[in-house]
């Protein structure tokens, strides 16, 4: 019987499945969205329930569009939004409150506290204290929910980033465990010792007993249960990875040096260090990945909150585009913005700036002004936050990046893709699979089942365009200064 590779790919606003063949081509895949939850302003929530069904859909119509036998299934890769926070009843199953997205800023006060330990913070994770991370969130939601937090004294509860979420629905219960590179995205783990840290659990009052067991990403996580989505008994979940260290992975970023960004709903510029510690003084992150065979290395990482999620505010909100496809259109034949910045500042600014007031402002309108214009600001403005990030990743780890591999939705637009090659005046190399989260768990579950190895995942990922600057550096310079003024004026 012939192997095959599922893949899922839970994200910030929809899963997908994928089916990979022993050669590691697609054959099949599905999607589903879900809703997005704003009860406040800066509130972002999902229903854990609803990413579950919405990936049972997935991985039966992927299957089913295969036309492939689910026993011929031999592994599966999982890869996950990170930092998004859910807590379940063990016996049950049922969350004990929405899912806490990413995104959502409800305990920027809390961390606003927690600056007072910010150097304890990060030396032991990596990370800074910021509301984007799961830390705060959990304890926010004992603190929120009446008689949780007795329940979890007593093991009651389990916590989870959405990867565990999965994985115990998977198994029915049989697995409470996560990845390092997802738990090294909660802000309560010692990304040096690896395991939790007692420290910063006790600073954030959140119970040990509610932790996942922590693996390596290159691992038998636990086995599929008969039935469940559809699948039969027995199959091992064999890589998981946060979805930007997948990407890294699925990019073949396996080397100390090599650096990908991502253009999804956010963007994200992972450097592969290795065994090198580095921590960056201004702005930057630095977390977990894995290397070819799934063992841990360090990453820095610049981390923009809001990027291919401008589009999608375009959309359903300003609605002036009918679907993201559509924004590449607008823009044809367009030299400029005419002096239009949009800085996306929906939840605050991320890396470098991590300001959790900052608010979303366009700047620079007059009587000429066209929703063509806002646009292509829109468009600009991931190019603009990626060159943030680009300039201050290139200075702390002393490397001349020569090219950047890059992935995501947003990396199909031509536009934005020439665009930013010509701001970071390197050549952009965009893969034939751009969507190299999901490739990147499948490939790693391949790899720990023994169906690849690492020199045959190099071989499968193949360059689709490779995009050249060629704007004048002059030109560049004066734009990349009018952002820099708008993000002055979000700031403020």
């Amino acid at each position: 019987m012939k192997k095959y590779i599922l893949s899922i790919d839970q994200g910030t606003t929809g899963s997908r499945a994928f089916v990979f063949d022993a050669r590691g081509r697609v054959l099949q895949s599905a999607y589903q969205e879900f809703r997005q939850y704003y009860p406040k302003p800066g509130w972002v929530e999902h229903d854990a329930l609803e990413i579950w069904h919405s990936v049972e859909a997935v991985i039966r119509r992927a299957v089913a569009k295969a036309r492939i036998d689910p026993r011929a299934v031999a592994a599966i890769g999982i890869t996950n939004q990170r930092e998004t926070t859910v807590l379940w009843d063990r016996r049950s199953s049922e969350p004990c409150y929405q899912a806490i997205v990413w995104q959502c800023r409800r305990t920027a006060e809390a961390c606003a506290r927690l600056k007072k330990q910010e150097s304890l913070i990060r030396r032991t994770t990596g990370l800074v204290a910021d509301a984007y991370f799961s830390g705060t969130k959990i304890q926010w939601i004992l603190d929120h929910v009446p008689g949780l937090r007795r329940k979890a004294l007593r093991g009651r509860i389990a916590f989870g980033t959405v990867d565990s979420w999965l994985i115990y629905k998977l198994t029915k219960g049989a697995a409470h465990v996560t990845d390092l590179t997802n738990a090294s995205r909660t802000l309560i783990f010692d990304i040096n010792t690896k395991s939790w840290s007692k420290p910063l659990l006790k600073l954030m009052d959140v119970p040990e007993q509610i932790l996942p067991k922590v693996l390596p990403s290159s691992s038998v996580f636990g086995y599929t249960t008969q039935g469940v989505a559809g699948l039969p008994a027995g199959i091992p979940i064999a890589a998981v990875m946060g979805d930007q260290q997948a990407a890294l992975y699925g990019q073949g970023c396996f080397a100390p040096g090599s650096v990908k960004n991502t253009y999804g709903t956010g963007c994200f510029m992972l450097l592969n260090c290795g065994a090198k510690r580095t921590f960056s003084r201004n702005g930057l992150l630095t977390t977990l990945g894995c290397d070819a065979v799934g063992k841990p290395v360090y990453v820095l990482e610049g981390a923009v909150f809001i990027a291919g999620a401008v589009i999608q505010w375009l959309r359903d909100e300003l609605k002036v585009i009918k679907d993201s496809a559509s924004s590449e259109k607008a823009v044809a034949g367009l030299e400029g913005t005419q002096g239009v910045y949009l800085v996306p500042a929906f939840v605050g600014l991320g890396a470098p700036y991590w300001n959790a007031d900052a608010r979303g402002i366009i700047t620079g309108l007059t009587r000429g002004t066209n929703t063509s214009h806002i646009i292509r600001a829109a468009l600009e403005s991931m190019a603009y936050q990626t060159k943030d990030v680009f300039d201050v990743m290139s200075k702390e780890s002393g490397l001349r990046i020569k090219s950047l591999a890059v992935d995501g939705g947003a990396c199909r637009n031509n536009f934005l893709m020439q665009f930013q090659a010509d701001m970071l005046s390197v050549p952009l190399m965009r893969p034939a699979m751009v969507d190299s989260t999901a490739a990147g768990a499948a490939y790693l579950a391949g790899v720990t089942i023994g169906l690849w190895d690492p020199k045959q995942v190099l071989k499968i990922k193949a360059i689709e365009r490779t995009f050249k600057p060629r704007m004048p550096r002059k030109e560049t310079a004066a734009k990349y200064a009018g952002w820099q003024h708008a993000v002055r004026q979000a700031l403020a």
